[in-house]
């Protein structure tokens, strides 16, 4: 190897847009510009569960926009087994115009089987949206650790990035992730 390549390794030569993941926000206390001043013991457990009540609905929204993904994801391997168990003597054995003339139990059978085979990429497809889209909205930016009900005058994330989540700070083009 020659010396340019050698040094073309090196660690210093790094670019600015090489960084894959941002920085973690602050968790420590110590990164407040105000006084840290406490608070009373009932102002402390109301601002406690104030904050646990908005990480809650923090985790149910989360959950239900996961659960809308894979619904419409999944869709095909439903509408697939639905027709599978519907249309099978042994199951439910319709009495459809479609079980009597098109799908027989072998018919009924295979798509059983699709449907299941076609499931786990589906649910990795799903997954993979579902991730992508939490981090390009900065989902998980919005859950607030409970240590920041305990002082007077500390900032809350959202505060210093620009409003709540963080979504009306740009977006960084530039970083790349692979879910």
């Amino acid at each position: 190897m020659s010396d340019q390549e050698i040094e073309d390794f090196e660690g210093d030569n790094l670019s600015d847009t090489s960084q894959t993941i941002p920085g973690l926000p602050p968790y420590n206390m110590e990164d407040q510009l105000l006084p840290m001043e406490r608070r009373s013991i009932c102002g402390c457990w109301a601002w406690t569960i104030l904050v646990a009540m908005m990480n809650s609905l923090v985790f149910l929204l989360n959950i239900l926009l996961m659960a809308a993904i894979l619904a419409i994801v999944l869709l095909p391997t439903i509408v697939v087994v639905y027709f599978g168990f519907q249309c099978h003597s042994r199951v439910l054995h319709s009495t459809a115009y479609y079980c009597k003339t098109i799908l027989d139990d072998n018919s009924s059978s295979a798509l059983i089987i699709l449907g299941f085979v076609i499931m786990s990429p589906l649910i990795v497809v799903a997954m993979a949206i579902y991730c992508s889209l939490a981090r390009r909205l900065r989902l998980f930016m919005c859950f607030q650790p409970c240590a920041r009900a305990v002082y007077k005058g500390v900032k809350w994330r959202w505060s210093e990035a620009g409003g709540i989540c963080g979504c009306a700070d740009g977006w960084n083009h530039q970083v790349k992730a692979w879910v």
